[in-house]
């Protein structure tokens, strides 16, 4: 599968050069103008990689970069800022509100290409989150039944994903609705016991050793 980048930038020329650039180096590229177009993107599909611009209207790159990173459904993904001030303020205020990587314009195909492959290399050496039979695999964001691949949602995917990184700890309920659905969530808990009901079934259908258990009045936990 083709890997998938996203750029934001307010500049035609620039978008241009991100798409060309991208594309011929074997990966499909979506650009965007501003935080409005890149927030509505990110709701339908899920890039590997984020090239941000810095200067850009209403909201900035420093202010997008925080939202992404804030929420736990695209707080994993590697994001590469852009921008003409290459200032070390700059760069550190970036790196300290969680970019993976700093490009300073103006840049060379050669180079944007080489850092955006350096970094979906790091993000593939993300360790491996195993319990039982299943294994989290972030760098390609899949989690598998003795080898098999899942078909899940990303909802479904994060929601487990949580569930065996605390394996046999018991999850509150509120917490994880927060923490899988942050914003959306509006306080009805049925969405949380609906998808605990579609996993259930996805991991028997997939015979996995491991179990969803109900702790009644407190929340889930995995055994």
């Amino acid at each position: 599968m083709k890997k998938l980048i996203y750029a934001v930038d307010d500049e035609d020329a620039i978008c241009d050069l991100y798409e060309c650039a991208v594309t011929s180096a074997g990966m499909d590229c979506k650009t965007f103008k501003n935080a409005d177009e890149l927030f509505g993107a990110l709701a339908q599909e899920r890039p590997d990689l984020i090239i941000l611009d810095v200067m850009l209207d209403k909201m900035n790159g420093f202010e997008i970069l925080e939202k992404i990173k804030n929420n736990p459904l695209t707080s994993d993904i590697s994001v590469i800022m852009a921008s003409a001030k290459n200032d070390e303020v700059s760069k550190v205020k970036g790196l300290n509100t969680g970019a993976d990587d700093y490009l300073s314009k103006p840049f060379g195909v050669m180079e944007l290409i080489a850092r955006i492959n350096a970094n979906l290399r790091k993000r593939a050496r993300v360790a491996k989150t195993s319990f039982k039979d299943l294994t989290v695999d972030d760098g390609k964001h899949v989690i598998s039944v003795n080898g098999k691949e899942l078909t899940l949602t990303l909802k479904q995917y994060n929601l487990l994903k949580e569930l065996i990184n605390s394996a046999e700890t018991v999850l509150n309920r509120d917490d994880l609705l927060n923490k899988i659905w942050g914003y959306e969530y509006n306080g009805e808990s049925r969405t949380l016991d609906i998808h605990i009901a579609d996993l259930r079934k996805t991991l028997d259908a997939a015979g996995s050793a491991a179990e969803i258990v109900t702790v009644r009045g407190v929340g889930y936990t995995l055994k």
